[in-house]
């Protein structure tokens, strides 16, 4: 009896000394997904070249701003003044057309050959490729590079510095544009504003020269000059009073 008693007390503790039970705990780990921030080069936004463009009330405006830039251009590159400033007056309006506004474009020069900023623009057909400058003395200057390094105005510069007047029929000859009337509209407006004395002031002579207008007398221009009827007559070797609409003469400045 004892000896089984002591068998079953043996099993007992076989019994609970055996392998546990290993609980695994099969909950999800919450894994922190680590985002990886990509810090992004704020790209530098590319300043565009400001166009600075300048704004003229009257055409005496235009002319007190540019003759400066026009005397400059003539030293450079042996352009009559006058005609440099009747074209940008005639070409851009007075500085006021789209073209000089929105694209400081005062002589109406086209993409011919052009690599820089453009500007759309109707003209003898819609939608016209014209150039674009950053401020309008870019514009002058191309104006003169233009002519003085293309075949066809060449002969343009075997014409007297002085005579605006063939300069402008040259320009028309040339093809600068295809207005009958392109020199006659470049002389009177050379003459409306007197900028042929600006020729003068480059070339440094003590006389200019003066168009007759309608309606004038030999005492009328001698008096708007300062001078004397007998001063006029003799510089410009007049014996009688009588002038025609369209006579030079030569006055003081």
């Amino acid at each position: 009896m004892k000896r089984l008693l002591y068998l079953l007390f043996v099993l007992f503790l076989i019994q609970s000394c055996g392998t546990k039970r290993v609980i695994y705990n099969n909950k999800p780990v919450a894994v922190k997904e680590v985002k990886k921030i990509k810090k992004e080069k704020k790209k530098k936004k590319s300043k565009k070249a400001k166009i600075f463009t300048q704004k003229f009330n009257s055409t005496d405006d235009y002319v007190k701003f540019f003759a400066p830039i026009a005397m400059d251009e003539m030293i450079q590159y042996k352009i009559p003044a006058s005609i440099t400033l009747a074209q940008g007056i005639l070409e851009s309006g007075g500085g006021k057309g789209r073209l000089a506004v929105e694209a400081n474009n005062h002589f109406g020069i086209k993409c011919h050959e052009w690599n820089g900023k453009k500007i759309y623009h109707d003209d003898d057909e819609k939608q016209e490729c014209f150039r674009k400058y950053d401020t309008p003395e870019f514009s002058y200057r191309d104006h003169s590079i233009f002519l003085a390094t293309r075949d066809r105005y060449s002969f343009l510069f075997k014409l007297d510095i002085d005579n605006y007047e063939k300069w402008a029929k040259g320009l028309k000859k040339a093809g600068y544009a295809t207005d009958p009337k392109y020199p006659k509209k470049l002389i009177d407006l050379i003459e409306r504003y007197d900028l042929d004395k600006y020729d003068n002031l480059v070339l440094k002579r003590k006389n200019k020269t003066y168009r007759v207008k309608k309606g004038e007398t030999l005492y009328s221009i001698a008096k708007k000059f300062d001078m004397t009827t007998e001063n006029l007559k003799a510089l410009n070797g007049i014996e009688e009073n009588e002038i025609s609409v369209g006579d030079r003469l030569r006055v003081k400045k």
